[in-house]
């Protein structure tokens, strides 16, 4: 059993095609040259893999098996090519940070500008995720370096101290809640609220928040940032989660009040993770000892 790449990405397109004619086209080989590929496939797994008719092929269930494997392993080689792309570039290596979303916006922006700007052979590829999912992550390979909240469970994963905040309410100055010290997530869902895009992890975290309360949550607006919700915010479009240190940055320029959070979670001791330190490649070492200093 012998076949390659184009073998896979013709047999892809074939099928999607539902014609060897069109496959051939779209993987840019002649009508003959294809249609030696695909009968040498057969010939080499044993079995048929296309059912040729009058208005074209469909694949045989040992073909839509054989199609699930290949869109697999093309996926795969297309992210190997993406992984090894910064080495082509002179660059010593790539490291894939994983975060929340109140790392990401509040802390990694001026840590990871520092880092890169000492380390211009080094890139790092940063996803947003929610912290339960980041571990998980972490610990099957998938990524070198976490950021998450100090409330989920890290099983066997290598931690470190990041930075401390906490999740507050805030609320435009002339607002009724403005005179509060504190107040309950439960309170909050009575009110109109301003959040991040539903996509986001603190979004989706808030919703299952409210979905536990049996109660949902009253989004009037959706936007990109904590600092566009403040700005909202103050325009009294409804009231706000958004971590302390936003707010103690914009409430410099916005008339906008900060209420406290008495719920469990609304503290977030951030946490940096790894599978093992000892094994991560040198540049996400250097990476975490990075993040590490900066706390």
């Amino acid at each position: 059993m012998r076949f390659d790449f184009t073998d896979l990405n013709l047999f892809r397109h074939i099928v999607e095609a539902g014609s060897i004619t069109h496959g051939a086209e779209r993987s840019n080989l002649a009508l003959a040259a294809a249609s030696t590929r695909i009968r040498k496939m057969e010939l080499g797994f044993g079995t048929e893999l296309l059912v040729r008719g009058r208005l074209g092929v469909v694949p045989t269930q040992a073909g839509r098996t054989l199609l699930q494997h290949a869109r697999a392993i093309l996926a795969e080689s297309e992210r190997l090519q993406e992984d090894l792309s910064p080495y082509a570039r002179g660059l010593a290596g790539q490291v894939r940070v994983l975060s929340n979303t109140n790392a990401l916006t509040e802390f990694l922006p001026e840590t990871l500008s520092s880092f890169l700007m000492a380390h211009p052979d080094i890139s790092v590829d940063l996803e947003e995720r929610l912290s339960d999912e980041i571990v998980g992550l972490i610990a099957e390979g998938n990524a070198d370096i976490g950021i998450v909240a100090g409330t989920v469970d890290y099983g066997g994963l290598s931690t470190f101290p990041f930075r401390s905040d906490r999740f507050v309410l805030v609320v435009a100055k002339n607002h009724p809640l403005a005179t509060r010290s504190r107040i309950g997530f439960a309170e909050v869902l009575d009110y109109d609220m301003v959040g991040l895009d539903r996509a986001s992890a603190i979004q989706r975290f808030l919703a299952d928040k409210a979905n536990r309360i049996g109660r949902p949550l009253r989004l009037r607006v959706q936007l990109r940032s904590f600092d566009a919700i403040c700005r909202l915010v103050e325009c009294n479009v409804g009231v706000g989660i958004v971590p302390e240190t936003t707010v103690r940055r914009t409430e410099r320029t916005m008339a906008i009040s900060a209420v406290r959070l008495t719920d469990s979670w609304a503290p977030r001791e951030l946490t940096i993770c790894v599978r093992d330190i000892e094994v991560l490649p040198p540049y996400a070492r250097q990476l975490v000892d990075h993040l590490r200093a900066s706390a």
